[in-house]
Parts: structure tokens; sequence; C-alpha cells
């Protein structure tokens, strides 16, 4: 079955590609996308918002509404009214492309299956919001609270967006520090281009004009907060990490695998094997860290899930883990969470505005002994 899942995921992208060839870059059908026309996805997981406004999904590049949040945060974990959050730094790593019910008892994911789930809190029905496909979107979504009518996964050059309306630019304005920490890129360069194991698409906050100077490969100020992987190793023990650190694996890494090549190649890899064995380096290495010790959660979650033939990866449900002093170790949580419930809980850490789906969203302090 594992073998099949590949094989019509591969057929897929190959028959996506030649459609697109045919139809030309200027059809209406995107290639890598659903087929749709720019759309915004709703979001129906919601509970009482934490705002009297009511969220209005911006179109392409469009400011959105923006909910209050009463918390305020500042650098070092502080307030507006001078309380502090037991939570003082975030970390998050996502992965790839597989439901929760793939890797379940999957014995190519012994970390996961025997030390995550004993030691982090779970979600067992975190999905995508309902079909939100392809990778794409769904980055953008837990950047921004919705989709901004990305329905493809195009380099920025083609998708970014000119709004300030989104998360790492309220940490900014909120004068709290943040970083991407991303496998196979340089740190020469604003990582502006796909190629190899680097997809764009998997960092959103390279979609967003504000990060970029508008796709400047030399933009100084995408060079500051995009950055190598190996750079996080060296900023944990140095004391010198983010207080918002969004980490992107390389395509092998994070389960994604390649439709061509020959390192993780989608016909042959056990991407489950590959990711597991990743996180069961990574992550204690987080763990272990001062910033964790010290009011530390790390996010371990998974962006939609498994593919079939002539179809979008499916909703899921997906894995979702949380890793924390205040977490509740071991806890299966049953409530209904989609990306806006983590965008929710991020905003509510940081005490910044909540945003688009985020402001109607519940949250996942359930999975938590103290929150925020």
């Amino acid at each position: 079955m594992k073998l099949v899942r590949r094989v019509q995921r591969v057929q897929r992208v190959h028959v996506a590609g030649l459609l697109c060839a045919l139809a030309g870059l200027g059809a209406a059908v995107a290639c890598g996308g659903s087929g749709d026309s720019a759309t915004t996805t709703g979001d129906p997981v919601a509970s009482s918002p934490s705002s009297s406004s009511s969220s209005s999904p911006s179109g392409p590049g469009g400011d959105a509404s923006v909910g209050t949040n009463d918390g305020g945060g500042r650098e070092g974990g502080s307030t507006t009214d001078g309380s502090t959050h037991s939570i003082q730094t975030v970390f998050v790593i996502l992965m790839e492309n597989h439901s929760w019910s793939t890797i379940k008892g999957n014995a190519s994911a012994p970390y996961i299956n025997k030390t995550l789930l004993a030691s982090a809190a779970h979600a067992e029905q975190y999905t995508t919001p309902p079909g939100l496909h392809p990778s794409e979107p769904n980055y953008i979504w837990l950047e921004a609270g919705d989709n901004l009518g990305i329905t493809t996964d195009d380099d920025p050059k083609k998708n970014h967006r000119n709004t300030k309306d989104h998360f790492t630019s309220q940490l900014e304005a909120a004068g709290i520090s943040w970083k991407a920490y991303v496998e196979e890129i340089s740190g020469n360069d604003c990582p502006l281009v796909s190629t190899g194991l680097y997809g764009t698409k998997h960092v959103p906050q390279l979609y967003f004009d504000d990060v970029t100077d508008t796709n400047s490969p030399s933009s100084q100020h995408c060079k500051d907060h995009i950055r190598p992987y190996s750079e996080l190793a060296t900023d944990l023990s140095a004391g010198k990490v983010a207080r918002y650190n969004f980490i992107t694996p390389n395509l092998c890494d994070d389960m994604h695998g390649q439709t061509f090549g020959t390192k993780c190649q989608a016909l042959v890899a056990d991407l489950v094997k590959d990711g597991d064995t990743w996180l069961s380096t990574e992550v204690p290495k987080i763990l272990a860290s001062k910033a964790y010790k010290d009011g530390g959660a790390l996010f371990i979650l998974w962006d939609e899930g498994d593919e079939s033939l002539g179809q979008e990866a499916s909703d899921g449900p997906l894995p979702a883990f949380v890793l924390s002093p205040f977490a509740k170790a071991g806890f299966t949580s049953n409530t209904a969470y989609t990306h806006s419930s983590t965008l929710h809980t991020f905003e509510t850490i940081f005490g910044v505005p909540y945003l688009r789906g985020a402001q109607t969203s519940n949250d996942l302090s359930d999975m938590f002994t103290s929150f925020p």
C-alpha cells in the first residue's frame, strides 16, 4: 500500500506537469496547484472570538481585518499589562504530506510512536482548513491565517504578497525576535528560488514583500532572518536563539521526497523512516537547550495529509505534537484543530492581534498545563 501511494503521488505530478505544459503557463489552471482560480478557503474550527471584529479574509496581497489581543507581547516575555507568560520561546518544525493514520503505529517511525507519543501532547483531530492544498497555501495560512488567494506551489516571484498583516511582521512590530532555520540554503542571499532539496514553498515568510524587500535576492532583512539550519545549534548553544523559530527540513528530511532525483525518490525511499530518523536526531538538540528548558515550546506539525491518484493531498487528520515543560506529557487531545488554531496559539503566546482565520479559531491550550 505504501509503494502504491508513492506511485500514485508521482503519477499525479507527471500528469499535472503534462497538462500544464500543454496548456501553457498562462492557462487558467495553475501548474502545481489545485486547478482552481485563486480562492480563499473557509475554516470551520472556531470558538468564541477574542475580538469583536469578524474575520474578513483578504484577497491577494490585501490587508486583513485584525482582532485584538490584550496580552501584548514584548521581548523577554513581558506583556503590556506587566504580567509574564509561561511560554517564552517557540520552535516550530513543519513536516510534509502524511496523515496521522499513515504514521501512527508505523514500524518505520519508532521515534514518533514510542518517544513522542509518551513525552508530548498530541492531537487526534488536527486537519488542514477544508480543501486547502497543495503545500504552499497551508504554510501561508500558518503565517497569515488565510491562504491569501494562493493555490499553487510557485516561488515568491509569482506568489508574493504586499501586506504586513502576517505573523512575523507582527512580531517585529512588537519587538519580538524571529528566525527561520532552513536546510539546503547558503545564507549568502535571500533564497527566493527552489533548487535541489530546497523548496521556497516551505518557507512562508519569503512570500511577503516586507520580509524580502519585494523579492530582492540581496535583501539584508531577509538574510538576517532566513538562515541556514546549521546555525540553529550554534544559536542554541550561545543562548542567542530567537523567541520564534520556524524550522524547515529539506525534502528528504521532512517526509516530502523527490518526484525526480536519487536521494529520496518517492518510488523507492521510505519517507516516513527518513523523517522519523531526522526528528530523532534533531529534536533532542532543542529539548536540551536552555531556551527550551526555560519556558520553551516545540510544535511538530504536518502541512497536509496523504495524496492519491488524481487528487490533492487529504485534509487529514494530521500528526501534531507539542513538547514543552508546560505541555501535558502523553496527553491525547480529541479536540478539532486546524492551522488557524496553531496561529491563534502563537498570537496568544506573544500577545499580538489575531489575524483572519485565527480571530474566530480555538487554540491548543488544552494540550498545556499552563498557558500561555
